[in-house]
């Protein structure tokens, strides 16, 4: 997002929300920045619920979608600020590394910003209802954890709205009754934008250096991600992985309840060897999961199955919902096996941690990796780096990942770009190098693509144009 120009002046207006018998927000003066896939369903939901509504984004297109749709425009850097409170988007920074001015605007005038989560929550409360909350967070593998949790309420019968960071919006969920479960992926930058809402269930995975620049150092970051516990009281249940020291330590009021992929916990859920299991004895060898590889998803399956046993899911059942788990895209999706080479798109892997995680699960590789770098680059591989046959090395920070490779003798060339490094890379692999061909870039996506899942897709379809040209 750029600054805005000059406060700019109202740009279109609507005469009032339409008529709905729900009207929870009912006289509440709401400022929406950010129109992206939650700004927007956020503010037509809010106007909806009764809210006075007032919608910014510093693209002029974003601002031409919303009037189409009948909302409010007007920038809210503008002073005075007049609303009581401000969404938002997740992605613009209300403090670091520089705020934007229409966040600004809002901290001088006393007022709070939120994010669409917390609106979700207070609706649902003003319906009536008592549906549970699950908030899961972590560096890595919350995406996987909220996908899983909500496949396994879903196979169990139980009603279940998935969304939040993972998508969709959470704006755009149904109010369930009391019966009901919310399961929200929530990052840091959603966590810092909650005020009454606590989960019943929160979640935290593990903690690795991220997204530093929003949240100043390690500390910022984990007082962020801890908000995933805030508010708890001893009737609710804290989640947390033990594979990872700054999650394990982290205080919580809830009940604890500890979860790994490598060890015994007692009173928890664990893996050993691969074998889900907890106090009551064995729940699944995950070798039948095939979407869920490696030790790290084996604590997100642990992590999803002490949620979903909280939450009422017959222990029976979870056996055949872990194995039918189809995964998600991006997160070691198997693209394809061609002349016996398997195709690994782990593109999500946007950093050094959630890298190791594919490494490890996998004997012998020809890597594909690059972007931008994360800080501290991809040292604290060297662990796996005997299980690379080669790396191919693409993106703005190439060479910063050759040196280090350079420093422990892994054979690399840099190649520039996927277009060169997938068929390279599975050349390599035919010739006998590795029997998988694994991109897992341990580096952010933004200096080639505009997220990783465009990355992901680019992989995905040199892959396919691999095979046909094979096959012809």
């Amino acid at each position: 997002m750029t600054a805005p120009a000059a406060a700019a002046p109202e740009e279109s207006c609507v005469t009032r929300p339409p008529a709905d018998a729900f009207q929870p927000f009912a006289g509440e003066a709401i400022a929406v920045v950010g129109l992206g896939k939650a700004g927007l369903p956020a503010a037509l939901r809010l106007r909806d619920w009764g809210a006075a509504v007032t919608c910014w984004d510093d693209r002029p297109e974003a601002r031409a979608g919303a009037a189409a749709a009948g909302l409010m425009l007007a920038d809210p850097a503008a002073p005075p600020f007049r609303w009581n409170a401000l969404l938002l988007s997740p992605g613009i920074p209300h403090l670091l590394p520089q705020p934007h001015p229409a966040a600004k605007a809002a901290r001088d005038a006393g007022r709070p910003i939120l994010c669409d989560v917390e609106y979700l929550f207070r609706a649902v409360r003003a319906a009536g209802s008592a549906a549970r909350f699950v908030g899961i967070t972590g560096t890595n593998g919350k995406s996987t954890t909220t996908a899983l949790l909500h496949h396994l309420l879903a196979s169990a019968g139980i009603p279940a709205e998935v969304g939040g960071n993972l998508g969709p919006a959470a704006l755009s969920l149904k109010i369930l009754g009391s019966g009901g479960v919310y399961v929200l992926e929530m990052s840091s930058y959603m966590l810092e934008r909650i005020a009454t809402l606590s989960f019943n269930i929160g979640i935290m995975l593990n903690l690795s250096p991220d997204h530093l620049d929003r949240h100043a150092d390690m500390t910022g970051y984990a007082a962020a991600k801890a908000r995933v516990f805030g508010g708890q009281g001893a009737g609710d249940l804290a989640v947390l992985g033990m594979d990872d020291d700054a999650a394990r330590g982290m205080a919580t009021a809830g009940r604890r309840l500890p979860i790994s992929g490598q060890s015994r916990q007692p009173g928890g859920v664990w893996a050993e060897a691969g074998l889900l299991q907890d106090e009551a004895g064995p729940i699944l060898d995950l070798r039948q999961a095939p979407a869920l590889p490696g030790s790290h998803n084996a604590q997100n399956a642990a992590a999803a199955v002490a949620a979903a046993l909280a939450l009422g899911v017959p222990r029976e059942a979870l056996a055949a919902g872990l194995a039918s788990y189809p995964g998600l895209p991006h997160r070691q999706e198997r693209v394809a096996t061609e002349g016996g080479v398997r195709f690994i798109n782990d593109s999500k892997a946007t950093n050094a941690d959630s890298a190791a995680r594919a490494l490890a699960s996998y004997d012998r590789v020809v890597w594909i990796a690059g972007g931008t770098a994360k800080e501290g680059g991809i040292e604290s591989l060297a662990p796996y780096f005997p299980r690379i046959a080669e790396a191919l090395l693409i993106g703005r920070d190439a060479p910063l990942l050759a040196a280090t490779l350079t420093a422990h003798g892994v054979p690399h060339r840099i190649l520039g770009t996927l277009e060169a490094a997938v068929p390279a890379a599975a050349a390599a692999a035919r010739a006998g190098a590795a029997p998988v061909v694994l991109l897992s870039p341990a580096c952010a996506s933004w200096d080639q693509f505009s997220g990783f899942e465009a990355r992901g897709d680019r992989f995905r379809q040199l892959v396919t144009t691999l095979a046909q040209e094979r096959a012809a």
